[in-house]
């Protein structure tokens, strides 16, 4: 499983790249499986770089805020314009309830324009896994203002652990447990952002790996162009044993 770090800003694109967009790639049953975790806003342009939209697998949304699944209204668009014909099948995109209105809302302008022609929308449950080729995707429902989720993918023996957004909550403990490899929202700064159930902290991130258990890699990520992400990193370090690594754009990480 290859992991494609295409925008990892957080709440707004950055200065050296998009908000939210992790893409998961796989050789499977003679060919390259594509899925994304999240489009947010102005990552559909740098995807291009890395895949075909055309021909993605799957969408994931963690959650329906514009940072995390705007650019799924460009990619309509592309699916139903493009010069060599329409895609030809709906694609899934497993998000929260409601992704369908809340993405007609977003394309319309007057009025709410519905994308179902273009997206099979398939509902989030808790825990409840689905499969996507060589993917086995479970989502975790995880503590934000609106409804959340963090996916534990697991592909032929190597696990990812993606919070989405969250604070610390019960949740983080079964989607992490054993990963290979967390990724993990590190928007807030010890110190300063004392609101809770929103973000976690680079140290909060590190406590729920730690605590966990088995976590092998902690990658903190979602950080907003506002912060050091230095700072974050150095939080995190007081708890995690290891290494804290930080996403960047373009990172490419091999798992398995």
């Amino acid at each position: 499983m290859r992991l494609t770090v295409v925008g990892c800003a957080g709440s707004f694109p950055g200065r050296e790249g998009p908000a939210s967009c992790y893409l998961l790639t796989a050789e499977h049953a003679g060919r390259r499986w594509a899925v994304v975790m999240d489009l947010g806003n102005g990552a559909l342009g740098p995807l291009q770089r890395h895949a075909d939209p055309m021909s993605l697998d799957a969408v994931l949304l963690s959650h329906l805020h514009p940072d995390h699944c705007l650019d799924l209204t460009g990619l309509h668009v592309m699916r139903t314009h493009h010069p060599g014909g329409p895609a030809s099948t709906r694609l899934p995109v497993h998000a929260p309830a409601g992704a369908g209105a809340r993405l007609a809302r977003a394309h319309g302008v007057t009025a709410p324009s519905s994308v179902e022609e273009t997206y099979d929308f398939r509902e989030l449950r808790c825990r409840q896994d689905f499969v996507v080729g060589p993917f086995r995707v479970t989502p975790f429902r995880v503590e934000h203002p609106v409804e959340a989720y963090g996916f534990r993918v697991e592909c032929r023996g190597a696990t990812l652990a993606f919070t989405g957004d969250t604070d610390a909550c019960p949740e983080l403990t079964p989607l992490m447990a054993d990963a290979d490899l967390v990724l993990a929202d590190a928007a807030f700064v010890e110190g300063r952002d004392e609101a809770r159930g929103i973000h976690l902290t680079g140290r909060r991130a590190a406590r729920a790996a730690v605590d966990a258990g088995g976590v092998q890699r902690l990658m903190l990520t979602h950080v907003p162009s506002w912060n050091d992400p230095e700072v974050c990193r150095a939080q995190a370090g007081e708890i995690w044993p290891g290494e804290v690594e930080l996403a960047r754009p373009g990172m490419v990480v091999d798992l398995g």
